[in-house]
């Protein structure tokens, strides 16, 4: 294996290597210049990256789950991105797990060590109930997070489908089924991966989930019409969105939302179709929450 220290987001990045001598304007722009290359090196694996989405939208498709695990900032960013799907797309809790090196404490603490755990990277799949039906992406900066690479094995042995998100060049194994590298060179201060890594990371991150969400029809266009109504924020939020696709009055449209039990998508069936909601509930059901399909198959259509 290669060592840590041959790593490109351990090397020495030249453009910063006199920044303690740079004004506070000079550092900000060399940091800025750096971020700016970091959609670039994620632009060379969309297609690795679309490999691993099909995937995970074929096995949600059969009741699977998406499963993250990292370390450090890989490990957080895991955990938020998973965190974000319930309340944005309105899905089970379940769907889109993070499982965090070192525990849930390792959000806000580092657990030194715990990365190097082999033992309980191997048996937190078990603890987790990861099966055949499930999607696993391992998520370490350098490639070397033993903890990362058991929990990939083991789920591999169980038949889950198996990705690993790595920002240096890394040779691809046994227990990875899709190799994603986003090589993003080295960072402002050497070895720091929560900067550049990090951002390629949380971008790639929220490209699979949302990606996959689409693809399950949790969106009309680039509308969140799958969207549940947990707070007042997001009550406005699924007002607006029916006043806007259906030309309906605010106080109308939240009437109509109330009714349908802050389920946005029921409510914009409710209202195009006229029909009430245990109806329109059914009818997106017959068509996996396709509501562009309920709509057109009686020909309506949402304002975009």
């Amino acid at each position: 294996m290669q060592q840590i220290s041959d790593k490109t987001t351990e090397q020495q990045n030249l453009s910063s290597k006199d920044i303690d001598q740079m004004s506070t304007r000079e550092v900000l722009v060399t940091i800025n210049k750096e971020d700016k290359t970091v959609p670039y090196a994620v632009e060379k694996a969309i297609p690795q990256i679309e490999e691993f989405v099909d995937a995970v939208v074929a096995s949600m498709k059969k009741g699977g789950r998406l499963f993250y695990v990292g370390a450090g900032t890989s490990g957080r960013l895991g955990v938020l991105d998973a965190s974000e799907i319930p309340p944005t797309f309105s899905a089970p809790n379940t769907l889109v797990q993070g499982i965090m090196c070192g525990g849930l404490s390792a959000l806000v603490t580092a657990v030194e060590g715990a990365e190097d755990d082999y033992a309980a990277g191997y048996a937190v799949v078990n603890e987790r109930g990861i099966t055949k039906n499930d999607c696993l992406l391992g998520i370490t900066t350098s490639g070397s997070a033993d903890y990362v690479h058991a929990a990939l094995k083991r789920a591999k042995e169980i038949g889950a489908t198996t990705g690993l998100l790595v920002c240096n060049t890394f040779e691809k194994n046994l227990h990875i089924d899709v190799m994603i590298q986003a090589v993003v060179g080295p960072e402002i201060v050497t070895g720091s991966t929560r900067m550049k890594a990090g951002t390629a990371t949380k971008l790639i991150l929220n490209m699979i989930t949302t990606t996959a969400m689409i693809k399950l029809n949790k969106t009309y266009g680039n509308l969140m019409v799958d969207l549940m109504t947990t707070n007042k924020k997001l009550w406005d939020r699924g007002a607006r969105i029916i006043r806007h696709c259906t030309g309906t009055d605010y106080d109308t449209s939240m009437e109509i939302l109330k009714k349908s039990g802050g389920s946005v998508k029921t409510a914009l069936v409710v209202a195009l179709l006229g029909i009430e909601p245990d109806a329109a509930r059914k009818r997106l059901e017959a068509h996996e929450g396709a509501l562009r399909e309920v709509l057109e198959e009686e020909g309506k259509s949402l304002r975009l």
